[in-house]
């Protein structure tokens, strides 16, 4: 089931990024950063944080926004949905949860007259690229962040990997 985060869940969607950075970093040797708390605040106030809840606990979190200028440039003026930070919980991984998160995604972009659903992920996990790639988005290569200001950390001297799937 998906469904908005709520504030009363902000320790458990902290836990869940702890655990994917720590993942992360087994995998791809980048780790993310500890986020803003009030940045996840307002995300969960703005419902543009999401949860899939499996069997009454959280499997999988990640946020939207409709404009993200400084990894997109030029493309940010395209209609967009763009997703950050999936986390899930190691209990839940392998069950495709990416996969109904497209499909949810294209769906929701549709629904607020989005044309595409964007995404990115740090430079160097192939087997990610691929499994997005798999699951609908087409690769659009590798990019710098040239204005890294108000970004969290991971952006920061990284190279990204741009995702775009028609919506």
């Amino acid at each position: 089931m998906i469904v908005n985060t709520f504030l009363q869940d902000i320790d458990e969607v902290f836990d869940l990024y702890k655990m994917a950075s720590d993942f992360k970093k087994t995998v791809s040797g980048v780790q993310w950063p500890e986020f803003d708390r009030s940045m996840i605040e307002t995300e969960i106030k703005e419902n543009r944080h999401w949860k899939i809840i499996v069997d009454g606990q959280i499997a999988r979190v990640w946020s939207i926004t409709f404009n993200d200028p400084q990894v997109w440039e030029e493309r940010n003026a395209d209609p967009a949905v763009y997703i950050h930070r999936i986390a899930t919980h190691p209990d839940f991984r392998g069950q495709k949860f990416v996969e109904q998160i497209v499909e949810w995604s294209a769906k929701f972009a549709k629904e607020n007259e989005k044309h595409y659903v964007r995404m990115d992920t740090t430079a160097g996990n192939q087997r990610l690229a691929d499994y997005y790639i798999r699951c609908g988005f087409t690769q659009l290569g590798p990019k710098k962040i040239a204005d890294t200001e108000g970004l969290p950390a991971h952006y920061h001297n990284a190279t990204m990997v741009l995702f775009q799937l028609e919506a």
